[in-house]
């Protein structure tokens, strides 16, 4: 058994504690949370389960990791916090553990990485003999292994489109949604999200990775992006109110270019209600799904709807990322230490998992 530690216990953390206890390789050994208020509560609590785990959650990240863990999945923030989270997975690393993590979006694809980045990573696996593998859902396996492996069904292919399109009101992360995407901010304040050159930092990684699969050259990468204002106010079940005249609606792509042409591209359609913006398009059920076109002979198009916790669509991309992560540990565990991206490690089937009791 691999011993396993779960750093941080919000959205992605919870997910992440329930695929650890439900992987046959690894062994859940320890919690570290960030709030006061959770500290020495039970992790099977923590994480929603109807069961306790028998693994007290603490604030010592460095007895954590003098202990020399195996492997660690670091589930806490990188959106507002990037040196932080940086700062947190080089420790680990460097204390000898192979690390997943969806939080620092620039070390997707590492090959491309900034220096700032991918050079402290490096120097800390040098120092412990660590890995880091960084992916997610969007960016991650919603346009770096789907795309690629439907694209081997095509006879010709012309291009290639990424949508998530995603009611951003079951997203219970009020920074992310409020401040970096600007739902409920003034039509006046362009959000973070959309600042020239971001949407390229986050989500040309997976643009670069699609390419170097697809074994062309990138002419460059391009943004275009659109906003509309809800009409009326709205008040939602998760993320309160917002008002009539405030942005309700983002759409915003990041292209491949590849002889002049938008190849490869990642679109985001994203509200915090359906009545806004009803004419771009929208998931199957209103709440949120990830789509993969694939134009060409034949033409494939896959839609992709995930759900936990009571139904939620947000819920289950954040356990579709975690699964991803968690059950890439046992691979990297035997693997060299290093920087690895999705094209390095391989996804796999469940195996030991099918028919296993749900935590």
């Amino acid at each position: 058994m691999i011993p396993t530690v779960v750093w941080g216990t919000g959205n992605v953390g919870r997910a992440a504690i329930r695929a650890v206890e439900a992987h046959p390789a690894l062994v859940l050994t320890a919690v570290i949370v960030h709030n006061p208020g959770k500290v020495g509560r039970d992790a099977g609590e923590l994480a929603g389960l109807e069961r306790r785990l028998g693994v007290a959650a603490t604030d010592d990240a460095a007895a954590v990791l003098a202990a020399r863990p195996a492997a660690v999945v670091y589930a806490a923030s990188g959106d507002v916090r990037p040196d932080d989270a940086l700062t947190d997975i080089t420790r680990a690393i460097a204390a000898g553990a192979v690390v997943v993590s969806p939080a620092l979006y620039p070390l997707y694809d590492h090959r491309g990485a900034p220096p700032e980045f991918r050079d402290p990573v490096l120097a800390a696996v040098a120092e412990g003999g660590g890995s880091l593998f960084a992916s997610g859902v969007d960016p991650g396996w919603g346009n770096d292994v789907l795309p690629l492996l439907l694209s081997g069904l095509g006879s010709t292919v012309d291009a290639i489109r990424c949508q998530e399109i995603f009611d951003y009101s079951t997203y219970d992360q009020p920074d992310s949604v409020r401040h970096l995407v600007g739902m409920g901010q003034p039509m006046d304040q362009e959000p973070m999200m959309l600042v020239p050159s971001v949407p390229t930092m986050v989500w040309g990684g997976q643009i670069r990775m699609m390419s170097r699969a697809l074994g062309v050259e990138l002419d460059e990468i391009r943004e275009t992006s659109e906003r509309r204002a809800l009409d009326t106010t709205v008040t939602t079940r998760t993320m309160g109110e917002f008002e009539a005249g405030t942005q309700g609606a983002i759409r915003f792509e990041v292209q491949g270019i590849v002889e002049g042409e938008p190849r490869i591209v990642i679109e985001h359609v994203t509200r915090i209600h359906p009545s806004c913006a009803p004419d771009w398009p929208t998931p199957p059920d209103g709440s949120g799904a990830h789509r993969v076109v694939i134009e060409g002979r034949p033409r494939i198009e896959v839609t992709v709807e995930c759900s936990d916790e009571d139904d939620n669509r947000s819920a289950g991309g954040n356990a579709t990322a975690v699964g991803r992560l968690v059950g890439a540990i046992d691979w990297l565990v035997e693997a060299e230490p290093g920087l690895y991206d999705a094209l390095d490690v391989p996804l796999r089937p469940a195996v030991g998992k099918l028919g296993r009791k749900q935590p």
